[in-house]
């Protein structure tokens, strides 16, 4: 069975405009499985845990983040 997992667009992604570096994104993931490993570093998603809920694709405001069928 096809599993989900939410996949940041680099290019698109703007850490440094977001509220004291701190990624919109990973900031709204419940379940913490998307973080920066600084602020105004890009976030990363831990593949293996992420379930595709879409939390962090609705906090985005630059529409990086976008959930992908696996």
């Amino acid at each position: 069975m096809p599993g989900k997992l939410a996949i940041v667009d680099f290019n698109k992604c703007q850490p440094d405009k977001c509220e004291n570096g701190v990624c919109s994104a990973a900031r709204a993931c419940e379940k913490k499985l998307m973080k920066q490993l600084d602020p105004y570093d890009p976030p990363m998603t831990r593949s293996v845990s992420c379930k595709g809920c879409g939390d962090c694709v609705t906090a985005c405001p630059f529409e990086a983040v976008s959930i992908e069928v696996m």
